[in-house]
């Protein structure tokens, strides 16, 4: 067998050293995987202005504005459980099959991750569908995506209504 001789100062000193380099790595934003504190608080005031953006054009029936806001492969899991991409969300805005009277936001929580944007909130509605009342609280969670020009796109949604205890559906 042939052997290697180790000098065990020197091994301690390489692993200082590694050391060292990971710790400098870590507090590297880019490396940590996070933003910069004043590039993360812009990219948080960018996401709650699209959020109020998207609340605007759904009370408006603006499709222009929605087109503009929604992903080509924009997908959503509306409150009764059905899917609902693009084509139909603009659809369901252009008819008026869904009409909103009023929508307040409260309880918002922004995630980042990467180019990768995730809002959780509670939403107060006032509106309709057809000539069902669809007033009441709901959670929503929804996902941005930086798209191949840097702008922020919506590409997932998802509602539940928050029940009271003993409500039916």
């Amino acid at each position: 067998m042939s052997g290697i001789a180790i000098n065990p100062s020197k091994l301690v000193g390489h692993r200082v050293a590694l050391l060292l380099v990971l710790v400098l790595m870590a507090g590297t934003p880019a490396l940590r995987g996070g933003q910069a504190r004043a590039q993360k608080h812009e990219t948080r005031h960018e996401i709650e202005q699209i959020e109020d953006a998207w609340r605007t054009a759904i009370l408006n029936g603006n499709v222009a504005a929605m087109t503009a806001l929604l992903s080509d492969d924009y997908i959503a899991i509306t409150a009764s459980g059905t899917l609902e991409t693009k084509d139909k969300a603009l659809a369901n805005l252009r008819t008026g099959a869904y009409h909103f009277t009023s929508i307040d936001f409260s309880e918002r929580k922004l995630r980042f991750y990467g180019t990768t944007a995730l809002v959780t909130s509670r939403a107060e509605v006032s509106g309709s569908a057809g000539n069902r009342d669809i007033s009441g609280s709901y959670r929503y969670t929804r996902v941005y995506a930086r798209d191949g020009q840097g702008k922020w796109k919506i590409v997932s949604f998802e509602v539940n209504r928050i029940r009271q205890p003993g409500e039916h559906k």
